[in-house]
């Protein structure tokens, strides 16, 4: 159109800022634009200063934003709802609330009253922020002015006690919603399948994905990101792949949201080069990375422990006039503790606690998070206490990493102490609390104990996954109780929950170190016609059982009839294995 000489008109810029506002655009292209348009002496309306205010949403830029509402009202232009409620969105994407609820007061004075999408703005910031009490109160005080709580008002609420941990609290919002005439919408049934879906509760889930069709609604780009992400969680790497086919054939094409999903589904599964294959896809097609996407890649970096990367990226972020968010520092925290960069780590607390990087909650909650999984207690419980001091509502996930680091060093009565709490709380446990109450169990030699654990997850609802079997196996499997832990592995298989390398080398460890040899290679063997790579650590078991014994005739045998026992086995590993078995020699 400028090629061809046509100057744009006033609707034509605002068009396309409207369209940059959905592509999340960086700012400075956005304000390259606006300056355009200026220069050719075509001046902005009410519609361009709220559609810029709608492009500072995404990444957050609350001070842009704030600038272009002074700008706006300069010009002479006099704020509507749209304009407050954008501004509204800015600031709750940003986890401002006290400039939140200044909006709102001035919106009141400027006889622009909240409505209820107003509320629900501020409710979701709230909800986002972990600050669930301030949300219910929010939601009484519109109903106080009258204002009735619609579905969007319900289905935030109920995604956000899910997230926390209080199912039991989310159910009761969603009976209130039904009951109160409120019907429930495609969004609604996305958090429900979400919320059964995290705790592999999939006959449940299936079942709401029924629910929804019989309703009338048809599955959405969100229903299918939803499932993706489901079963990415859980592992189940086949299952991803089925429903990207059965959505692509539903006759949706992939875009922004589902490429996340993708990311993090895959990455979930360990499958890290294919998430990075996906990344590379959709950069290939066009689509403009945004906060959402670079958080996903962080999140796949981190749970390989690639923090080299992860920082190369977040460098990138920031050239690219995408400002890294709470999530952002989240996953790098993630990365530094997978690869146990400690240091890494305290750097960037001494940036939160001196206000240096903005101190969200989400942030600090990591913080607890990535302390309890390289087990520094002292930084873990000071985390906590930051929380508190924030008064921000404890959410399962923070609770649970208390359980860990508190289990991890035996400390009973302050596990005992939390699980009061989330009962207190009304959080319902989770497969991750019961496991680390196994797991502490287990490192106290308490097998009875570890197992009633697993017999409480089974009664409660929650299914027992693989590694909750494995933490029991172990334990009795440290004392030499094989047939205990035999009829556990028994009963493992019969859940439909595959053995993994993990499981056959508690088995091998606890053969080698009762002497039973035979039946550590016999199992081996069986572990070879099940599909399951042996690893490094099985090998080494067996051949130090071997040194340890001095048994060095038996220990060179079995190093030599491996290509037999695994035909697949590299001579690589076979030659580091003869090395291992050369400094026993030695000595």
């Amino acid at each position: 159109m400028v090629d061809n000489g046509v100057q744009p008109a006033l609707v034509t810029y605002n068009v396309v800022l409207h369209v940059y506002s959905k592509m999340a655009v960086p700012w400075k292209e956005v304000m390259g634009l606006v300056a355009s348009m200026k220069e050719n002496g075509v001046a902005p309306d009410r519609y361009t200063y709220n559609t810029l205010i709608s492009c500072c949403r995404r990444r957050a830029l609350y001070k842009d934003a704030a600038k272009v509402f002074d700008e706006m009202k300069a010009s002479g232009f006099e704020p509507d709802k749209v304009t407050f409620n954008s501004l509204l969105d800015v600031y709750g994407k940003a986890r401002k609330h006290d400039e939140a609820i200044e909006v709102i007061q001035e919106m009141e004075h400027a006889g622009c009253p909240p409505s209820v999408v107003t509320y629900n703005s501020l409710i979701s910031s709230y909800v986002k922020d972990g600050l669930l009490e301030q949300a219910v109160a929010l939601k009484q005080e519109m109903e106080v002015k009258g204002i009735k709580p619609d579905v969007v008002t319900y289905t935030t609420l109920i995604s956000g006690l899910d997230r926390a941990g209080k199912i039991d609290a989310a159910i009761v919002a969603y009976d209130e919603m039904v009951r109160n005439g409120c019907k429930p919408n495609l969004c609604t049934y996305n958090a429900l399948i979400k919320m059964h879906g995290v705790r592999g509760k999939f006959t449940e889930m299936m079942a709401v994905f029924d629910e929804l069709r019989t309703a009338g609604f048809v599955p959405d780009i969100v229903t299918w990101n939803t499932l993706l992400a489901v079963f990415g969680q859980n592992g189940l790497d086949s299952e991803v792949s089925g429903v990207f086919k059965e959505m692509k054939k539903a006759g949706y094409i992939p875009e922004r949201d589902t490429y996340v999903s993708l990311i993090s589904s895959y990455s979930r599964c360990g499958l890290f080069d294919l998430a990075m294959q996906i990344y590379k896809r959709m950069m290939e097609a066009g689509i403009y990375p945004d906060i959402s996407t670079y958080n996903a890649v962080l999140s796949a970096l981190a749970r390989g422990g690639r923090w080299e990367q992860a920082e190369k990226l977040f460098a990138e972020m920031e050239e690219r006039d995408c400002k890294p968010d709470e999530f952002s520092y989240s996953s790098l925290l993630h990365a530094y503790a997978n690869a146990k960069r400690l240091d890494k780590i305290k750097a960037i607390s001494d940036d939160i606690y001196s206000e240096r990087v903005q101190p969200h909650n989400w942030v600090v909650k990591t913080l607890v998070l990535v302390n309890s999984k390289v087990n520094n207690l002292a930084e873990a419980e000071k985390a906590l206490l930051e929380l508190r001091r924030n008064q921000c509502s404890l959410d399962i996930n923070v609770l649970n990493a208390m359980v860990s680091i508190y289990g991890k060093n035996r400390m009973v009565k302050k596990v005992e102490e939390i699980l009061s709490l989330m009962k207190e709380s009304a959080i319902n446990l989770s497969a991750a609390t019961y496991n680390s109450l196994m797991h502490m169990y287990s490192r106290l030699g308490d097998c009875e104990k570890c197992e009633s654990v697993m017999t409480e997850i089974k009664t409660s609802g929650v299914r027992p996954d693989r590694y909750s079997y494995n933490t029991v196996i172990y334990a009795y499997g440290r004392k030499g109780q094989m047939k205990d832990a035999s009829r556990l592995f028994s009963e493992m298989k019969c859940s439909g929950l595959k053995p993994d390398v993990v499981t056959y080398n508690i088995f091998v460890k606890s053969y080698v170190s009762n002497s039973m040899f035979e039946e550590a290679i016999d199992l081996v063997r069986y572990m070879v016609t099940q599909g399951c790579k042996p690893n490094e650590r099985t090998y080494n078991t067996i051949l130090q059982g071997y040194c340890t014994n001095g048994r060095l005739v038996d220990a060179k045998r079995f190093v030599s009839n491996l290509p037999q026992l695994h035909p697949g086995i590299s001579k690589q590993e076979q030659q580091k294995l003869f090395e291992v078995l050369a400094k026993h020699t030695r000595r």
